[in-house]
């Protein structure tokens, strides 16, 4: 006669209803993440330290940038460049957002809108202001208009979203799916990823929509780089953190991500937290870098884009090394219990 079977008890609803708290609590933490740094980064854009010019070494033109400056303060940071050559040059070097050269008849403003169409419309509001309060109308000269796959210059940032979401998620797959691989494995798989993330991201940029119409290859590299930064970075915390990975990924590579990558504002429309995590957050590297090469001819700070994003990709292979060191003393102890448990028996066996 068999033995009568057991069934394991149901959980009661209380153990039940904490259960699913604790499974929730992920999915509230990122709307509440999400709404501060999205509504704290941009529901009151202002300039800060806006840098425009006033071009010319007459005393009206000193004057004019005189009174501006008292004006404006902190919001704006005004230079006087001698001649129109000079403005020029700062506004290719992204030195400037825009210039601006009196004349009593014909007044114009000089900008760049492919480094930040919000802030040359920013500047040109600033100029705007003087030219209406002199009854004459305000021309506007742009040095580096967007292409016509991406008139609003906001292309870009919509594929740095596409290749960061393609990233960070990809790590949770690799991450569940693929932990009983070694950490070297998992970071050639990761390396593979990237590229076929980089490649999907230039691919509908680029043939499909135009956003990215030159230089394709050079725009291309550096999502590769951007990616396999992601990538590294969160196959290394997934060892530490588990189920936390995708929340700590969700804060790094689009609450903070985002916001200070230059996408919607630069950091002189921002607050001064957001605009400081912009001189190094890795998916400002990506823009700002993309921006360089596809309107200011591969100047404009182009070599300091990349070395942010070879430094994010470094610091996710020193986070990988890590977690090596980490699973690998992590199977040794569990090791180690097993064989002293076998011991144990055997003593016991005697």
């Amino acid at each position: 006669m068999s033995a009568p079977q057991t069934t394991a008890a149901a959980p009661t609803p209380g153990h039940a209803l904490k259960h699913l708290a604790v499974h929730l609590l992920t999915p509230l933490l990122m709307c509440l993440g999400m709404a501060l740094a999205y509504q704290g980064a941009f529901h009151q854009p202002e300039p800060h330290h806006l840098k425009v010019a006033v071009v010319g070494t007459s005393p009206q033109a000193q004057g004019l940038a005189d009174a501006v400056r008292a004006k404006a303060g902190p919001a704006l940071d005004v230079s006087t460049p001698a001649t129109r050559d000079a403005a020029e040059q700062q506004l290719r070097d992204r030195d400037l957002v825009g210039a601006f050269l009196p004349d009593a008849r014909s007044p114009e403003l000089i900008v760049a809108k492919g480094g930040s169409d919000t802030s040359a419309m920013a500047a040109e509001a600033v100029f705007r202001n003087v030219t209406d309060q002199q009854g004459v109308p305000l021309a506007v000269t742009d040095l580096a208009t967007p292409g016509k796959g991406d008139p609003t210059g906001q292309g870009l940032f919509f594929l740095l979203v596409a290749l960061s979401i393609g990233s960070y998620a990809s790590v949770a797959v690799i991450g569940a799916a693929g932990a009983a691989l070694g950490m070297r494995t998992r970071a050639l798989v990761g390396l593979a990823v990237s590229l076929a993330v980089s490649v999907i991201g230039i691919g509908t940029a680029g043939p499909v929509f135009h956003v990215v119409d030159h230089d394709v290859a050079a725009v291309w590299a550096l999502g590769w780089l951007y990616s396999a930064g992601v990538l590294a970075i969160g196959i290394g915390l997934h060892s530490f953190l588990k189920r936390w990975t995708t929340l700590t990924m969700m804060v790094l590579f689009v609450m903070l991500n985002f916001t200070t990558s230059g996408g919607v504002y630069r950091p002189e429309l921002q607050n001064g937290f957001f605009g400081a995590l912009h001189a190094f957050w890795t998916g400002a590297g990506f823009l700002e870098g993309a921006r360089s090469v596809l309107y200011f001819d591969g100047g404009a700070g182009l070599g300091g884009h990349v070395l942010t994003l070879a430094l994010w990709l470094a610091l996710g292979g020193a986070v990988m090394v890590g977690a090596a060191a980490y699973e690998k003393r992590g199977r040794s102890a569990v090791e180690a219990e097993a064989e002293a448990e076998e011991e144990m028996a055997e003593a016991v066996a005697v």
